[in-house]
């Protein structure tokens, strides 16, 4: 029998990340100032094409509930990003809601700590998300408690 040499991992190196930032002052639009003022813990941002909020996954229903009723009523995707070495949290679930009246897009962004990445379930709020929590979770390994049926697809 041959001994196997073992072998060493290469150690990444961890690349300096800018932080996002965040505007001091709300856009003009009486709609994120209204969530604002609900969800005082949310951090807000205006891009070029979208608004921006970054939510703590303990207010992430709340927040989208909100945000719906507020007129953000077409759901559009969810994702799930890992951010490995690159920023403090490691994942990040994003959702993507759009206001067809106005319109406007809000993108919703939950950061969730690793190894065991968990956030409550949107499917309540917009059952569209199903199919996007059960991908995450599946690639991931995100865990969205509260799910109906939390399955692996692949």
């Amino acid at each position: 029998m041959t001994e196997e040499t073992p072998v060493e991992e290469t150690p990444v190196e961890e690349t300096p990340v800018e932080e996002t930032p965040v505007a001091a002052d709300l856009p003009d639009d009486p709609v994120l100032a209204g969530l604002a003022e609900q969800f005082p813990g949310a951090a807000f941002a205006a891009r070029d094409a979208y608004d921006e909020a970054d939510v703590e996954p303990a207010d992430a229903v709340a927040f989208v509930e909100a945000a719906r009723d507020a007129g953000y009523d077409a759901f559009v995707d969810l994702c799930a990003v890992d951010h490995l070495q690159r920023r403090p949290v490691r994942y990040e679930v994003v959702v993507n809601l759009l206001d067809l009246e106005r319109p406007a897009r809000l993108v919703v962004k939950v950061p969730l700590p690793g190894p065991d990445p968990e956030m409550p379930s949107l499917t309540g709020v917009f059952p569209g998300t199903n199919a996007y929590e059960r991908e995450a979770w599946d690639l991931m390994g995100i865990r969205f408690t509260g799910h109906p049926d939390l399955v692996r697809i692949l």
